[in-house]
């Protein structure tokens, strides 16, 4: 388990550039050198091949003979497919006395998105991390493979589960007024456990589509919360836009501590660039879903079992010494090692967990 644990913590906390000095563009006048240094491990991968040919769906997107709501599935089922990934994040402004910027973040991944359902106003993307890394002799490692984060989408959804905060979710009706046109995005960790949810509308223009969702609550980060106790929630817009050989999520966030009337500790920026790649080996990733596909789907059931018949719940990562996650990812070992019993186990789980 401790092993299963580190190789998870590694890849969502610490897959980093490993670069060296980066220049951050809003603190330069600032002298830090922290700030121009954006924390993290030291972990590099090999060189990847950009896929530089504008994408089909990209290419259907421009069609002007679709209706608004075709150019909304084709946006979202044009987010599908195999990527390297950057993300950035910077504190940009600070509202409490003394306020001094922390250390702004990057990482890296190299991942693919796939649609897992589809339905005419219901879209379900899985992404899924596949990793090679640069080791001290030179070589390169075996592949490590993790499921990562899954998004899904509604069309005119009218209910929102909202994260209230204190890891409390709240089931909340949409008017018809304020749904209409909309699109819901349901975020999930790796666990399949609730992350944040909010809505909006996609916008499209002659070569331009992009959403943009209300202003969203939603835990810290894992990138934050391993590191930093001194706020409670974020608070922000999430916009997410598809360009020819990919997509960009965008964020801007207020950092909000509760017990203080809802005071802003600072706002910041971030940016999640998807380029597409080819000639890059997803067998592992692949060979993974393979043989965890069904576990994966019970899980997503027990959790929609949980989130659609509760007003509110509270989510515990950790019951009895024992993490959510590392639970789940150890049975769904199990059971691409054929037990295929330990499914049973999967609703107490997360009714242990979600209460």
């Amino acid at each position: 388990m401790k092993k299963l644990l580190f190789i998870i913590l590694l890849l969502i906390s610490s897959i980093t550039l490993g670069k060296g000095s980066n220049y951050i563009f809003g603190w330069s006048h600032l002298n830090d050198p922290d700030l121009n240094i954006p924390r993290g491990g030291t972990s590099n991968g090999p060189e990847v091949i950009l896929d530089t040919e504008p994408h089909t769906l990209w290419k259907q997107l421009q069609n002007t003979d679709l209706t608004k709501f075709e150019k909304d599935r084709l946006s979202i089922l044009s987010m599908a497919g195999k990527y390297r990934v950057y993300f950035d994040f910077m504190e940009t402004m600070g509202f409490v006395e003394n306020y001094h910027p922390k250390q702004p973040y990057q990482s890296w991944a190299t991942e693919f998105v796939e649609v897992i359902e589809e339905e005419k106003y219901f879209i379900s993307l899985q992404h899924t991390i596949v990793m090679y890394y640069k080791q001290e002799d030179g070589l390169i490692s075996d592949p490590v493979v993790m499921k990562h984060w899954r998004q899904d989408w509604q069309y005119e959804d009218n209910i929102i589960n909202k994260y209230i905060g204190n890891k409390t979710w709240e089931r909340n009706k949409i008017s018809w007024s304020q749904k209409k046109g909309t699109w819901s995005q349901s975020v999930y960790q790796v666990d399949d456990s609730p992350r944040y949810q909010s809505y909006g509308k996609w916008i499209h223009s002659v070569n331009f589509s992009s959403w943009s969702s209300n202003e969203t609550w939603r835990q810290l980060p894992r990138r934050e919360y391993s590191v930093r106790d001194d706020y409670d929630v974020l608070i922000g817009i999430n916009t997410q836009t598809i360009t020819p050989t990919g997509w960009v999520h965008e964020q801007n966030n207020k950092k909000v501590l509760l017990n203080k009337g809802h005071e802003v500790l600072a706002k910041e920026i971030g940016i999640a660039r998807y380029e597409r790649i080819k000639d890059f080996n997803w067998e592992a990733g692949n060979e993974y879903w393979d043989k965890t596909d069904v576990f994966w789907r019970a899980v997503r059931s027990a959790w929609n079992k949980k989130l659609n018949n509760s007003k509110i719940f509270k989510l515990q990562n950790e019951v009895d010494g024992e993490i959510l996650f590392s639970k789940l990812f150890m049975l769904a070992d199990q059971y691409a090692k054929g037990d295929t019993k330990v499914i049973s186990s999967i609703q107490a789980i997360v009714d242990t967990h979600a209460k």
